[in-house]
């Protein structure tokens, strides 16, 4: 990829800035000032189609992104987690439907005021840019991730994926969890829930991976791992420093 990484830590710095409690001179300080909402597991945030009238910061849980084709199936496009933004990129309609994957606290923002706040401020505008430049490096980095990689591959990479962004601005270890269901992975993978299913069972048969409780993975054999996701992800992000915000997680 062309486009900068950006760190959780690196993106929460520039999300949080320097600003008064109830500032508006940060994207943080916009949201913060919002009072928090709830979302329970399945609940619709909004649905494909909608007028797109806000802008949400997640606070805690999953979202997962997904459009629906005419004949039914559904494509996941993205999940969003702590921290991130929905619905920046977007103008009249929501262009997907976002559903809980797990109990969700969001804040939301007026798209008319968040619009004006933009306008007015060099300082947001710059937020944005960056924003939707990690937007743009996510298509094209699900582009390479379905066009061009296995099934073994995909499921690897995705595991990968998981345990970065679950770990956001923490070291990250070999174990975490993935809230997200085998079919919701298969719709994010294009890949169908038996495929996902076997190559996961194949995994854990084979000792690169371990199954810990209900959502829990533990990474047995992460060189392995590596190799098998395509080779593009090192080693020591799991033994130290902060996880990297991986734009093919975005939608």
């Amino acid at each position: 990829m062309l486009l900068e990484r950006t760190t959780p830590k690196a993106l929460d710095d520039r999300l949080q800035g320097p600003h008064l409690p109830g500032s508006e001179s940060s994207l943080a300080g916009m949201f913060e000032a919002q009072p928090c909402e709830g979302l329970q597991a399945g609940g619709g945030l909004f649905w494909e189609g909608d007028p797109a009238n806000h802008v949400f910061q997640v606070v805690e849980g999953t979202l997962r992104l997904f459009r629906l084709l005419a004949d039914g199936r559904r494509i996941i496009t993205g999940f969003v987690c702590p921290g991130d933004l929905i619905g920046v990129s977007l103008r009249d309609r929501y262009l997907y439907s976002a559903e809980a994957v797990t109990a969700v606290k969001l804040r939301r923002f007026s798209r008319s005021r968040f619009e004006g706040e933009i306008a007015r401020s060099p300082a947001l505008r710059t937020e944005v840019f960056a924003w939707l430049c990690d937007e743009m490096a996510a298509a094209q980095d699900q582009m390479v991730l379905l066009g061009r990689k296995s099934a073994e591959e995909r499921v690897c990479s995705f595991l990968l994926l998981v345990a970065r962004r679950m770990r956001r601005d923490e070291p990250l270890s070999r174990h975490f969890e993935i809230p997200m269901s085998r079919l919701d992975m298969a719709d994010y993978l294009g890949l169908t829930i038996e495929t996902v299913s076997r190559t996961m069972s194949r995994l854990t048969a084979q000792g690169v991976i371990a199954a810990r409780g209900r959502h829990g993975i533990e990474v047995c054999a992460l060189e392995t791992l590596v190799f098998l996701a395509g080779g593009d992800m090192v080693d020591d992000e799991f033994s130290s420093g902060p996880a990297k915000r991986d734009a093919v997680w975005k939608h």
